[in-house]
C-alpha cells in the first residue's frame, strides 16, 4: 500500500529516534568532538589510550568548570568583575612581598590600557577597595594599596578556597609533579594563539 505522508516515528526507514541530550562525559570525548578525524590524527593510537586521553580531558574540563563556579561565586561575594578581582589579587601579592604596585605595573599585569586602568582604580577606590598614595621614591608615579578590609575579606573567603589547590599538588610525588608540570606547559604551548587568521581583530565567522 502506498504511503501518503511522513513516516511515523520509529519506522525502520526513518532510522532510530534522536536522543534527548547526551551524557556530560561525551562533551570531552575525542570521537564525539571529531568523528570524521578532521581535527585530530589518531591513527595507530590504541582504544585504551584514547579512553585514557578522554578521561584526562574530562578531568581538565571538570577542573575548569569548578574554577568557573568558584570565580562566579567569588565575584558575586566581592561584588566585583573578573578584571577587578585580578587587580586585587595582584595588590595582595604585592603587599605580601613588600612591593609597590603602580598603575603602570597593574596595567601591564592585566594587559589593559592606561585609560582602562585609571577607570578601574577609580571604581575600586570609590568602593573602598584600594587607596592611591604618592610613590615613596618616584614623584611622577602613584602607589596603589589594597585596603585592610578588602584584603582580609579576600583572604578569608576567596583566597582560602583557592589555596586548597596546594593540597592536591602536595599529595603528588616529586616525579608526578614533574610530569604534570611538563604536561601543562606542553598543553599551554599547543593551544597558544599565534596570529591565527580567525582570531585577529575584526575576523568574522560569516
Amino acid at each position: 500500500m502506498q504511503s501518503h505522508g511522513p513516516e511515523a516515528p520509529g519506522d525502520a526507514a526513518a532510522g532510530p529516534p534522536a536522543r534527548d541530550g547526551i551524557a556530560d562525559e561525551a562533551i570531552y570525548e575525542v570521537d564525539a568532538n571529531d568523528p570524521g578525524h578532521t581535527l585530530i590524527e589518531r591513527a595507530g593510537i590504541p582504544p585504551e589510550d584514547l579512553r585514557q586521553i578522554t578521561d584526562l580531558m574530562t578531568a581538565i574540563g571538570r577542573l575548569r568548570e569548578a574554577e568557573q563556579r568558584l570565580g562566579e561565586a567569588s565575584r558575586k561575594y566581592m561584588r566585583l568583575g573578573d578584571t577587578d578581582m585580578r587587580a586585587l589579587h595582584y595588590l595582595i601579592v604585592c603587599a605580601h612581598r613588600d612591593a609597590i604596585a603602580t598603575p603602570g605595573a597593574i596595567a601591564q599585569h592585566l594587559g589593559i590600557s592606561t585609560a582602562s586602568t585609571t577607570k578601574l582604580l577609580d571604581r575600586l577606590e570609590r568602593d573602598g577597595h584600594v587607596v592611591r598614595a604618592a610613590h615613596p621614591t618616584d614623584r611622577r608615579a602613584l602607589a596603589i594599596t589594597i585596603t585592610p578590609e578588602t584584603h582580609r575579606a579576600a583572604m578569608e573567603t576567596v583566597g582560602r578556597q583557592q589555596s586548597k589547590r596546594f593540597y592536591a599538588a602536595a599529595r603528588l610525588t616529586r616525579e608526578e609533579r614533574d610530569v604534570v608540570i611538563r604536561f601543562l606547559r606542553d598543553m599551554t604551548e599547543e593551544i597558544t594563539l599565534r596570529d591565527e587568521p580567525w582570531a585577529r581583530p575584526g575576523a568574522s565567522s560569516i
